[in-house]
């Protein structure tokens, strides 16, 4: 059983009358977020690759463009208040990637990144997107940059949330032990509290509002992960300094002050080799920039799409 609300065919469901967008706008004016009065917000599939994928999509098409990719064991939801902050002056797509959110579990079981970004491609065509600002946090942001590094005309700019081509050890392990030990509980709360622990950057009541997009309820009433943990060895093409050396694009680089994932040193060579690089760092959060400390987030990423406005 599901726990959260999405369209069930190829037709667009409004969002704005659910109770989740009245769960997200509290936690809006929980934090200060301004955003428009009147939101477009639609949850949407499409089927690309013979797969289907699950979008929530923000804001007026004739806007400027924004496609938002999320990080591991997450799904497009994680970008919620950054949507609805952004929805008065772009037309954004969260895409739940495949595996995740409420998108099709891959037949192949082939989660790597490069398959990740082959369906950014397609669905980059599919929606007739020209050259959108890409978003990418950690797994997301590693799919961001392989596909700006194949294809270097795809986007006007890149944020990279998090992440790089070098990252800490240590941080990677973390991230590993709690994916791997939160798949399947008797009670929400017991999640609920790894999360807090986890991501003590987050209020729990925030943790709260937003744990129905990260579980579902089976039949025998336990609470399981909604991310296909399965995998299978695959190709996979290791991202280097050298690699993103040639974006030809503005590429923001933003990092969680308290980021385990993404060390100082590690943030600024990376940012130092892009030719049009910059790096923000972002005070008290850590590796989940935009959900631990959203305007502060916000903050950091206006003076860069107003330099690209």
């Amino acid at each position: 059983m599901y726990l959260n609300e999405f369209a069930d065919d190829l037709s667009p469901l409004d969002m704005t009358a659910s109770p989740e967008f009245t769960s997200l706008l509290e936690s809006a004016a929980d934090l200060g977020i301004p955003h428009p009065p009147g939101v477009r917000y639609v949850s949407r599939h499409t089927v690309v690759r013979s797969q289907r994928f699950h979008f929530s999509e923000w804001g007026e098409p004739a806007r400027p463009q924004v496609l938002l990719l999320h990080g591991g064991n997450q799904s497009a939801h994680s970008w919620d208040l950054v949507s609805l902050h952004l929805s008065d002056r772009y037309h954004v797509f969260a895409l739940d990637q495949r595996g995740h959110g409420d998108s099709e579990w891959n037949r192949e079981l082939d989660y790597s990144v490069e398959a990740m970004a082959a369906d950014a491609l397609a669905f980059i065509a599919d929606q007739r997107l020209d050259k959108p600002i890409i978003f990418g946090h950690s797994m997301g942001g590693r799919v961001t940059l392989t596909l700006a590094s194949q294809h270097p005309e795809i986007a006007r700019g890149l944020v990279i949330v998090d992440v790089g081509p070098e990252l800490s050890p240590e941080g990677i392990e973390k991230i590993s032990n709690f994916v791997t030990h939160n798949v399947e509980f008797d009670d929400l709360d017991v999640f609920l509290d790894n999360v807090a622990t986890y991501d003590p950057f987050r209020s729990r009541a925030h943790i709260a509002r937003t744990v129905k997009y990260n579980m579902l309820r089976r039949i025998d009433g336990k609470y399981v992960s909604k991310v296909d943990h399965r995998r299978i060895p695959g190709r996979h093409v290791d991202l280097t300094l050298d690699s993103v050396a040639s974006l030809p694009c503005p590429v923001l680089v933003v990092r969680g002050a308290e980021s385990n994932i993404l060390t100082p040193e590690a943030a600024q060579r990376f940012a130092g080799s892009l030719p049009k690089g910059q790096l923000v760092t972002v005070p008290d959060c850590g590796h989940n920039v935009h959900s631990g400390n959203t305007p502060g987030f916000l903050d950091a990423i206006s003076p860069f799409l107003a330099d690209l406005a």
